[in-house]
Formats: C-alpha cells, structure tokens, sequence
C-alpha cells in the first residue's frame, strides 16, 4: 500500500512545517486545507516574529496572528496608530518599532493606555522623537517590561531615566546608546542612588551606554554600587572615563563582558586596576584606546587570565606584550589585534605556540607579518576565523602590503584544507566572507 504525505496526521504536518522558514511556512498554507490548518498549528509559529507595514487597514490580519499564537511584531513602516496594533494584539510579548521615525509621544501615548502585562521587550531603537514624555507612559503602564531599546534617542533626558527607575523594576536589559543628554545623574537614578524618588533598576544585567559623552567615573560608582547584578556593561566611545573609574567596577564579580572601546582616558593603569580586582570577566575591548600597550598584556596575564575574548584593535603593542601575555591565557578564544602595526611574525609564533584553544583571530592591518607568521597561525588545532582585511601576501618575497592588495591562492588552501574554516580576505579568488570547505 502506497503512502501518500496527505495521510499524515495533522500533527505530523505541523512538526515537519516547524522546521521551515517563516515565507515557507505561508507557502504551505496555501497549499490545501489540510495543509493549511496543520499550519497554523501554534507549534509551527514558536518564537516566530511577524515583520509588518502598517499602512492600509486589514482586519484579518492580527486575528490571523493569534491564530497562529505569533505573539512577537516587528513594525518596518508605521502609517497606521499604534494603538491599531496594541487593540489587535492584547497578548503582545515583544514590539520591535525600531527605525519608526515617525512615531511620537502622541502616538505612543494613544496606544499605551492601560496595563499590558504581557509585554516583555520593548524597542524604540532610532525613534527620534519620542522624549521622556514616552517614557512615562511606559514605565506606568508596561510593569513587566524586561528588555528596552532606546539606542539613538536623543532626547531622552535624566528625568527620562528617573521615571524608568521608578517604574520598570524588572527591566534586565537597557541599551541608551547615543543619548547625549544623560549624565551621572542619570545612571545614579537607574542604580537606585535616589531611593526617595525612585526604587531603582536594580535587576539590571545588560547595559549599554555607548557614546554617551556626559558620563563620569561617578556613573561607574553609581552602577558598581548599585547594578550589583549586571553582567554586561558596554562604555564604548565613553571619553568621560578614566583609569580610576575602573576601581570601581573592579569588585563587580557578576561582570563578565565589559566594552572601553575608544574611551581616550583609559590606559594601561586602568587595566591594572581592573586586574588587581576580583573580576570574572570572560570578555574585554579596549579597542583603539590609544593609551594602551605591552604593560597592559602584563596585567591582564597577571589578573584576567580567565578571558575568553580580548580585543586590542589599534592599540600600541609589540611582540613584548604578546610575549607577556601568551603563556597564561589558556582559556583565550578570540584574539583581536587589528592595525598593531608593531607585530611581527614573532608575535604569531607565541600566539600559535600558547594559544592553542584560538577558534578566531583578527590581523587585519598587521603590516610587519609575513608569509612565515601566518602558516604557523594557520597550524592552529581550532582556528576557524582568519580576518585579514585588505593586506597581500606576495610570491616572492612572502609579505603584506597595503592598499587593496590580492591574498595569492596558495595563501587561502593553507585555511581551505580545514573544516568549516572561514578566511576574510576581500580580493581572494575563493571568495569574500565564505565558508572554505
């Protein structure tokens, strides 16, 4: 007896639907009714996030939505009010209304006015208009917010934050990226420093304060003081900062990734700071902070042996530093050290005989490194991400030069023999940001 798949049960179909992609799995439903019901199966939808322009009404849509359980939206473009989509979806987990640059205070206070307890994550990424006015409405009426995105609101003021810190005590996650005008004042209102005002985000694990170019070492107290439960902190482009804030989050133990990218201020005495604490760090970026160099190596072996991921693009280190740091990182697997103009080939072979557990390494604008450093790179067990950028090895005399130059093919099969090995060479022959296998 021939078995045909229009004899599979219903919850079979469903199972096999889940595995599609999200345009597939509207493909199918419109197959047959059969097909169409076993996909609409809330186990075919999990986790799915509905990508939407709201620009015409459609009454069918968001009833087609719950059906469905899809309980996550994105908005790509907003003609329509908001309080169209909070009215269709009551049960609404995450809003996603990045890029909306047309929504506004009015608008969102229209559409949030009642609790949504349902609502977890939040983000406003890129909303330029919206001011702490939002805010408001936000932290009265949306208690069980946990993640909110405001990177790039730029009129989100410290009294935007007050109202965050008295509203939204179970927020994990908040990225302020570019918001100029908060200061300590601010981030002292997130970490509960004002408790007659406002309680706190004390629940704080994740935040980001990006470019934020107000804060002081006192927001670094403030937050080591009072978000003694974030995880990651990201200062990145922070010029307030400086080597002594990092005294103070040198005792946060529940730290495990902190980004200084390009803070100007901090040098190689910030990083003994931060070593001689009780850090647990499994990640660290002092990117292009122009202050740092081989003592900073010394340190970090001494103090944060324990990294997994170090990034040192752009920094003032030589073979010296790598020579100092190399033989106690044994839990290294990513090594950023971009444009050290200063490494040579005998700093590739310290790295490729002590880091033996590297599955990443970015030498992009490394120019004193020749042919003979990267075929002892490329003799690493692990390594599966060899970032060269824009530097061409030559036949003959086996060395980088700059300005667009071509990785020769031979280069590229020394990576091309491994498994699932990926060689980012712009130029390469086999290929720009792709899979050798």
């Amino acid at each position: 007896m021939e078995t045909h798949i229009s004899c599979l049960f219903p919850e079979i179909l469903a199972m096999i639907f889940s595995y599609l992609d999200v345009r597939d799995k509207g493909r199918v439903a419109q197959v047959c009714t059969a097909w169409r019901d076993a996909s609409y199966h809330k186990s075919v939808w999990r986790g799915v996030e509905a990508k939407l322009h709201l620009r015409r009404a459609n009454p069918s849509l968001f009833p087609s939505l719950q059906a469905r359980g899809i309980r996550r939206v994105q908005i790509l473009s907003l003609r329509r009010s908001l309080s169209y989509v909070i009215q269709g979806m009551p049960n609404i987990e995450s809003l996603n209304l990045s890029g909306c640059y047309n929504l506004t205070d009015n608008g969102l206070g229209h559409a949030f006015v009642q609790e949504i307890p349902s609502l977890k994550v939040l983000n406003l990424s890129l909303c330029k208009q919206i001011t702490d006015s939002s805010l408001g409405r936000i932290a009265q009426y949306l208690k069980n917010l946990e993640v909110l995105e405001l990177g790039g609101c730029s009129n989100i003021t410290n009294t935007g934050l007050l109202l965050i810190a008295w509203g939204l005590h179970r927020l994990k996650s908040l990225n302020l990226r570019s918001c100029r005008h908060v200061s300590d004042v601010g981030i002292g209102h997130l970490a509960g420093m004002t408790r007659s005002a406002a309680e706190g985000c004390l629940s704080l694990e994740y935040l980001t304060l990006q470019d934020c170019q107000k804060l002081t070492d006192l927001s670094l107290k403030h937050i080591s003081k009072g978000l003694t439960k974030l995880k990651v902190l990201n200062l990145s482009f922070c010029g307030g900062i400086s080597d002594a804030g990092m005294i103070h989050l040198s005792h946060m133990t529940s730290l495990w990734s902190l980004n200084l990218r390009s803070c100007d201020n901090i040098s190689d005495t910030g990083i003994m700071h931060l070593a001689m604490g009780t850090l647990r760090l499994s990640g660290l970026d002092v990117s292009f902070c122009d202050k740092i160099g081989d003592q900073s190596l010394a340190y970090i072996a001494q103090g944060l042996y324990q990294l997994k991921s170090l990034s040192l693009c752009s920094c003032h280190i030589s073979d010296d530093g790598i020579n100092r740091m190399v033989r106690q990182m044994h839990e290294l697997r990513t090594l950023n050290i971009g444009q050290c103009v200063r490494i040579t080939d005998k700093g590739l072979e310290l790295i490729a005989d002590h880091l033996t557990q590297l599955t990443g390494i970015d030498l992009y604008g490394c120019t004193k490194i020749t042919k003979r450093g990267l075929e002892r790179i490329t003799q690493l067990p692990c390594l599966k991400v060899l970032n060269l950028g824009l530097w061409q090895m030559t036949e003959k005399r086996g060395i980088f030069l700059g300005k667009g130059g071509r990785v020769t093919h031979t280069r590229c099969r020394l990576l091309a023999s491994r498994p699932a090995a990926s060689l980012l060479c712009p130029g390469c022959s086999l290929g720009l940001n792709k899979s050798h296998i």
